[in-house]
């Protein structure tokens, strides 16, 4: 008998941060992020990474009206639930570029782990008003 359903990475669809003028900081969670890993091998190890694939923009996106991932810091948190841990959150840091977000490192077996990453972007001086909008990708491999 073989259990091989696969690697699976779920996220919401979307997210609502807290307002902010330029010049300060907008925050909130993202929702809980998923891995489900039924492949039950022996010394399962993966690393869920997360990146801003599309940069905060409001307006025609000029310079004044989009954020970078330099601006924006990701801190997975602690497991919000774990199935046969093992599972280790990564450090804080800023989406400058893709970054780690969860890892298991050893373990056998299916497993899972949820946690709900929070975010904060800082909104330049030099930014315009507006609603901004951009996408967080996380994967897994």
């Amino acid at each position: 008998m073989t259990a091989t359903t696969g690697l699976t990475i779920s996220a919401p669809d979307s997210a609502a941060l807290s307002s902010a003028a330029p010049g300060g900081t907008a925050s909130g969670s993202l929702g809980n992020v998923t891995v489900n890993d039924q492949r039950s091998q022996l010394s399962t190890t993966r690393t869920a990474t997360v990146e801003l694939s599309t940069a905060f923009r409001t307006g025609a996106g000029s310079t004044s009206e989009t954020i970078s991932g330099a601006q924006v810091t990701y801190t997975p948190g602690n497991p919000v639930s774990e199935i046969n841990p093992p599972h280790t959150p990564a450090a804080s840091g800023t989406l400058a570029a893709q970054r780690n977000a969860y890892i298991r490192a050893s373990g056998d077996g299916a497993n899972a782990v949820t946690w709900n990453p929070s975010v904060s972007v800082a909104v330049s001086a030099g930014n315009v008003s507006g609603d901004y909008s951009g996408v967080i990708t996380h994967s897994v491999s």
